[in-house]
């Protein structure tokens, strides 16, 4: 976006028309969206912190882990060259971390049915195992 601010993360909506990204333009970490190429306004999507948007498959929402590590998601509503965007709502949390702050590689995505695919944190004890099976076969009676 070729400003003073860290912009990162960008998502591209389903049809190319507007990009979600991540920016510390207002002093934190939040969402916010533009039309592209011409980036002729600026939307905030999130309040109090988000990072890692990701557009749903029909690009009518956008999803974004907010400060405390709440999935959230928005309503939006794209018009020629305006955008609107509903209040965003709280899906679930996650245990993911503020990766817009450490450049992590994203902890989650969205399948193009609406589900979600998520990281856990490594060494969670009150997680159970994996146990993975190769080349298995039945003993023999």
């Amino acid at each position: 976006m070729n400003t003073p601010f860290e912009e990162k993360q960008a998502q591209f909506s389903p049809d190319g028309r507007w990009v979600a990204y991540t920016t510390n333009e207002s002093g934190e970490f939040e969402i916010v969206v533009q039309p592209s190429p011409e980036p002729t306004g600026k939307w905030q999507i999130s309040t109090g912190g988000g990072h890692d948007p990701r557009w749903r498959a029909d690009g009518r929402e956008l999803y974004f882990v907010a400060a405390d590590g709440t999935l959230m998601a928005a309503t939006v509503v794209p018009s020629g060259s305006t955008f609107q965007a509903l209040t965003p709502v709280a899906l679930f949390t996650t245990r993911i971390v503020g990766t817009a702050v450490n450049n992590a590689l994203p902890q989650y995505a969205v399948s193009r049915d609406g589900r979600f695919l998520i990281n856990e944190l490594a060494g969670d004890t009150t997680a159970s195992p994996i146990t993975l099976l190769v080349n298995w076969k039945p003993s023999e009676k």
